[in-house]
């Protein structure tokens, strides 16, 4: 919480002003987020949300056709072992297993090679035509990760990736990490989240809605999806809160969507 890393001038700079691009996200953008299955390109959303590995150049030159902005989706805080980057990760860099996620493991953030990993899966981004990113699991340090990480070993982490992505010239999401939101929200252009409302604590994304940078909200309850008045009060809620939300499957696969308006 009091550690500041010393970063060049350009970086800090990109980092607090954001990235210089054509698309600047902002309160009432809308979203779809899709990392599984085939993609459904046909919803009214300004953004996408997609898999970095798994869309094509091609996919994502369509979207672009259709008027989407596009995020591509990365971990940057574990690795997986069927990515086609896998063999870049060094043994001694990989630690404990995810507990609900086969083949995933995290790894050490505070690993100079490690940041060289992150650096070319943005390029990949930028190369693919991606508008921003989306880096998950960045809030390794309250995990068991096997490497004793700290709250400013993530912070300095969380940052890294937001200067290299503005730097790039691509927006980029923080993804849930509630507990630092505070101490990083001018250095991300939005955030993305998963069950705020589920588990109350939507009210520390405020700091995003107060800069008008949206906030995109997943939440998983099937009751949410299947039951009009609950739906119609956790949309009420999202609605006054100006957060975008989403009910969709876990499995993000698309079988099932809906946006509350």
């Amino acid at each position: 919480m009091r550690f500041r890393p010393l970063l060049p001038l350009f970086v800090m700079f990109s980092s607090v002003c954001f990235a210089v691009g054509k698309y600047q996200p902002v309160i009432g953008d809308t979203w779809q987020w899709q990392l599984q299955g085939t993609l459904n390109t046909d919803y009214n959303a300004t953004v996408y949300d997609i898999d970095l590995f798994d869309t094509s150049w091609k996919t994502i030159r369509a979207l672009h056709a259709k008027r989407h902005k596009v995020i591509c989706y990365f971990s940057a805080g574990t690795y997986e072992e069927w990515r086609d980057d896998k063999d870049r990760f060094k043994p001694e860099h990989i630690g404990t297993a995810l507990d609900d996620w086969k083949g995933e493991y995290w790894i050490d953030i505070r690993a100079r090679h490690i940041k060289k990993v992150m650096i070319a899966r943005l390029d990949l981004a930028k190369t693919k035509g991606c508008d921003g990113v989306e880096p998950d699991n960045v809030d390794g340090y309250l995990k068991e990760t096997g490497f004793n990480l700290t709250y400013d070993d993530q912070i300095a982490f969380n940052r890294f990736l937001a200067g290299e992505a503005h730097q790039k010239g691509m927006i980029v999401a923080l993804k849930n990490d509630l507990d630092q939101v505070a101490e990083l929200v001018s250095y991300f252009d939005l955030a993305i989240n998963e069950q705020c409302f589920e588990f109350d604590e939507c009210d520390k994304l405020q700091p995003f809605i107060d800069q008008n940078k949206p906030v995109f909200n997943a939440e998983y309850k099937a009751e949410w999806a299947n039951n009009g008045p609950l739906k119609q009060r956790l949309c009420d809620d999202a609605k006054k809160r100006q957060i975008q939300t989403l009910v969709l499957p876990l499995a993000l696969d698309d079988s099932y969507r809906y946006a509350c308006p």
